[in-house]
């Protein structure tokens, strides 16, 4: 199965359990858990706790440090669900698929598991109804796919207010893991950072552009205005609509904007064309962080990993450095240089 009739079939596929789990919650994610347990992170704090539940979410390579906190939350005198993408029988509780869609399903069992079915059922809205505007077939006014043009060529730098922290996480994740884009999250006080970063260097903003994810609060707005000057171009990529005003923010427009995300990652690559799946190397490390038998080797082919070639000069595979320097040194290139 392609990504994209994965992301088409997503909405509406979770099929695990729907119970609601004792309470007080806490909340711990490691491994390909780390980004579900941030996007959930609205139903329970990102810590350990003594009573209630305690959820460990996590996958195979990441077992040893997951079975670790499932262990202290066991001993302080919790309840423990272990939410995983495989690994031991010991230490899976609730199974969920690995790979691009576990944020959706690990994600969905802990709004279920903490009393929120009805933030499910409007997640499972908001992704419907955005796989009926980014599908494929959908060839005119497709959000995902002229989002994928505006950032061909171009580093993403990521915004969110506070309280959506996991959105820059989320499509930093998918941006590089789909699109093989690398986009850089600006956390912390953004406005310190872009007031600072371009100034006297302008050529930085250049293929820069801003996503600013979610709600844009005041001091998001100040930011935007000031990039508008500073890099090639800003966007606002809000919360779908779908779901009542109360509902803006939140668990259901974050998960649901962690699938668009997916969408633009998905056209990105279909772009740069590119090979939108996982590439061989991480699933050989994952492999390996797991106890899998077999020689870890995560090098590969030179030509696999570059787009374009390197600058000339550089030492050739049989030891012997060409210098090219003389190319630089000739009359013609000083009176280039000085403006003759």
């Amino acid at each position: 199965m392609n990504l994209l009739t994965l992301l088409e079939r997503l909405p509406g596929s979770y099929a695990g359990p729907t119970g609601a789990e004792p309470a007080p919650y806490a909340l711990i994610g490691v491994g390909e858990g780390t980004l579900a347990a941030h996007l959930a992170a609205t139903f329970a704090p990102l810590t350990l706790t003594r009573s209630g539940t305690q959820f460990v979410v996590s996958s195979a390579d990441a077992a040893d440090v997951a079975r670790d906190y499932a262990d202290l939350a066991e001993v302080g005198g919790a309840n423990v669900r272990r939410v995983s993408t495989g690994g031991s029988p010991d230490d899976v509780d609730v199974l969920v698929p690995g790979g691009l869609v576990t944020p959706y399903h690990a994600a969905q069992y802990l709004a279920h598991a903490t009393g929120h079915a009805q933030a499910a059922a409007d997640a499972e809205l908001l992704l419907a109804n955005l796989r009926d505007r980014c599908a494929p077939h959908v060839e005119e006014a497709n959000p995902a796919r002229d989002l994928a043009w505006t950032l061909w060529g171009r580093m993403p730098l990521l915004f969110a207010s506070p309280d959506a922290e996991a959105l820059p996480h989320a499509w930093q994740s998918v941006l590089a893991r789909v699109g093989k884009t690398l986009a850089v999250p600006v956390l912390g006080d953004p406005l310190a950072v872009v007031t600072g970063a371009f100034e006297a260097q302008h050529e930085k903003g250049d293929a820069k552009v801003a996503l600013f994810l979610g709600d844009v609060d005041a001091a998001l707005g100040v930011v935007r205005e000031v990039l508008e000057s500073r890099i090639d171009e800003v966007v606002h990529v809000p919360y779908p609509e779908g779901v009542g005003p109360e509902q803006v923010g939140g668990y259901a427009p974050q998960l649901a904007l962690w699938y668009f995300g997916a969408w633009v990652a998905t056209y990105l690559a279909e772009r740069y064309d590119v090979d939108a799946a996982d590439p061989p190397m991480l699933a050989r490390a994952q492999a390996a962080l797991a106890g899998e038998p077999g020689e870890l080797n995560l090098s590969a082919p030179r030509e696999d990993v570059r787009r374009t070639d390197v600058v000339q000069g550089w030492t050739d595979e049989d030891g012997a450095n060409e210098d090219r320097t003389d190319d630089f040194d000739t009359e013609e290139s000083d009176a280039d240089y000085d403006g003759e």
